[in-house]
């Protein structure tokens, strides 16, 4: 595969799983309210950093249990490791992992095991590579969780106010 190739690869799939990450996070409410411990801290303290609460409360919530975020990401490194099993072991795992945290929700897990069969598809049908999955995932947090608190969570909270 080319390099060129490589990187298309990788834009896509850093928008496939962006999307698959935060439409699952805002179907699962996540930016209606702090549901984990530190969730509603951390969502505070964006709002006066100048951000928007409700994007606050969605990245509170991501930084504090395992949400659809961590679910594609370990989704994406499980099909690497062992294909469609290493996938659904993840989503195992991220269950475990909200229950640890006491997330009375199940984003994490249902973004894991959606993100097994989405990227076991792209593997299978458009000849992706678990690593490009892997990178894209990376590049989706670090827009949301790594550049700018205070603009991500403006984002994140106009795509709330399209869902309530």
């Amino acid at each position: 595969m080319d390099m060129l190739t490589e990187m298309v690869h990788i834009i896509v799939a850093f928008a496939v799983a962006w999307i698959l990450f935060i439409a699952t996070d805002i179907i699962f409410r996540l930016p209606e309210k702090g549901g984990v411990s530190g969730a509603k801290a951390i969502g505070e303290e964006i709002e006066k950093a100048g951000g928007n609460i409700n994007g606050g409360y969605m990245m509170g919530n991501i930084v504090s249990s395992p949400d659809a975020s961590a679910g594609t990401l370990l989704a994406a490194c499980g099909v690497f490791i062992a294909g469609i099993w290493g996938g659904l072991f993840a989503a195992v795992l991220v269950y475990i992992g909200n229950r640890i945290c006491h997330d009375k929700g199940y984003a994490g897990t249902t973004g894991a095991v959606i993100a097994t069969f989405v990227i076991y598809a792209f593997i299978t049908y458009a000849g992706f590579a678990p690593e490009q999955f892997i990178a894209g995932m990376i590049l989706a947090i670090l827009t949301i969780q790594g550049i700018s608190h205070k603009y991500a969570s403006k984002v994140l909270g106009k795509l709330w106010r399209l869902r309530a």
